[in-house]
């Protein structure tokens, strides 16, 4: 059903572009729902699963190693955020001349 509505989706927009266009805001709403819903459902779900363990020593432990998995992917992700810009150096060949901006665009 899920590749039949990306399917749908995209010819939609390929061959109807003006009736893509109508339903962006139907769409918009539908992933602003999604990220409204996210961050309850992950929160009650780690409240039932702690409330669900008896042993405290159990918590104290899964709460030791989410904080590793945490830390040590974060620093992952950093270090290779860091790689990736000093290889690839997004914005080098940009000259872009600061008179020439327009300063009512940023207000």
């Amino acid at each position: 059903q899920v590749l039949a509505g990306i399917a749908l989706g995209a010819a939609i927009g390929y061959f109807y572009p003006e009736t893509g266009e109508s339903l962006k805001p139907l769409g918009d709403a539908f992933i602003k729902v999604v990220k409204m819903i996210i961050a309850p459902v992950v929160f009650l779900t780690i409240a039932t699963g702690i409330a669900g363990m008896n042993d405290l020593q159990k918590v104290g432990r899964v709460a030791g190693k989410a904080m590793v998995y945490f830390l040590t992917f974060s620093t992952l992700a950093l270090v290779v955020g860091l790689i990736v810009a000093n290889v690839v150096q997004p914005g080098a060949g940009l000259n872009i001349d600061p008179a020439s901006l327009d300063l009512q665009a940023v207000k």
